[in-house]
């Protein structure tokens, strides 16, 4: 069995789907937009003007597939009730991936030293997806 995240950001996909690959080096291995669906799409699914909006990605983030879509497109995206941790190999790497999450977005714990880590820290991005970036014990 796999369990994948699968995040909408609600008409901010691409923006969001650029920031990943730039912050945690996201590779795009499947994108297909509303236009280029092969089926037409019940009425009132997707709304006027948003047929260049991403349907479907999917993003490889280490060894992990990330899903992402801009589902409704009504702008309003949010994130609540869950993070996505992100293991870091080394203190350093924690740190400059903590950095780039941080980057237009809110840190809700600090890196620090914990019981548990050498490096652990809890951040939401720039479109409200919570993260915690930990350094594996070994």
């Amino acid at each position: 069995m796999l369990v994948q995240p699968y995040l909408f950001f609600d008409g901010r996909c691409e923006e969001a789907i650029e920031f990943y690959r730039t912050a945690l080096g996201a590779e795009v291995t499947m994108l297909m937009r509303f236009k280029d669906s092969p089926e037409p799409h019940e009425p009132g699914m997707v709304p006027p003007g948003a047929e260049d909006k991403v349907m479907h990605a999917n993003l490889l983030i280490g060894n992990s597939t990330l899903m992402a879509s801009d589902g409704r497109c009504l702008g309003q995206p949010a994130f609540q009730g869950f993070a996505l941790s992100l293991t870091a190999a080394d203190d350093a790497e924690a740190e400059r991936l903590f950095a780039a999450l941080a980057d237009g977005g809110q840190v809700q714990m600090p890196l620090s030293k914990t019981f548990f880590s050498s490096c652990f820290g809890m951040v939401a991005d720039r479109f409200g997806v919570s993260w915690m970036v930990i350094v594996g014990q070994e």
